[in-house]
């Protein structure tokens, strides 16, 4: 009876640990967009991230930059829990240009350089992911910056505002977009 008693309980252990399993990493699709852009994530620079939500199997929440994934995850307003963070290892990227589709590795077992001199694909200063602590450590020498795991990493290098540049004279597009900024703090006030 007990060795029945054991194998149950056992068993019951092996499903909770199954069930709490991570999803795996999901292959971003050409069409894949930024979570908080809503632009194609092919056309920006740099490493990507896939946050997944507990309910919503199989379709993840893509950011443009890693430091976005990692402020979504630090903001109180998520609908779902978290199950899995994802970001791409830079130490095995084909270029910072094209990260490719792939080298996902979870957020909690990457090294990050953070304060370099390179931006993310929103054009913020981006929170750099390697798989290898040394890999991390040579891009830092080149780049600047310093190497932190996740729970190291300050909220305000993730949630702190970027400083937009002014656009130059005869720039249509940043002077419509500083207007519209403008309006809009206008009606916050």
């Amino acid at each position: 009876m007990k060795v029945l008693a054991l194998l149950i309980a056992l068993s019951l252990l092996a499903a909770c640990r199954e069930e709490a399993a991570a999803p795996e990493p999901v292959k971003m699709i050409r069409e894949a967009t930024g979570h908080f852009c809503q632009m194609n994530l092919h056309e920006h620079a740099g490493p990507k991230a896939q946050v997944h939500l507990d309910g919503l199997p199989g379709a993840p929440l893509f950011f443009s930059q890693v430091r976005d994934a990692i402020a979504y995850q630090r903001m109180p307003e998520q609908s779902h829990a978290i199950t899995a963070i994802y970001v791409q290892d830079m130490g095995a990227a084909e270029s910072w240009e094209d990260p490719g589709e792939g080298h996902w590795i979870p957020a909690e077992r990457a090294h990050f350089v953070l304060g370099s001199r390179r931006v993310g694909g929103m054009g913020a200063p981006e929170t750099v992911p390697f798989s290898d602590a040394g890999a991390a450590r040579a891009f830092a020498r080149e780049n600047g910056g310093e190497v932190l795991r996740l729970a190291q990493v300050p909220d305000a290098a993730v949630l702190a505002p970027v400083a937009t540049p002014t656009p130059e004279a005869g720039d249509e597009a940043a002077d419509f977009a500083n207007r519209l900024r403008r309006l809009s703090e206008q009606r916050e006030n």
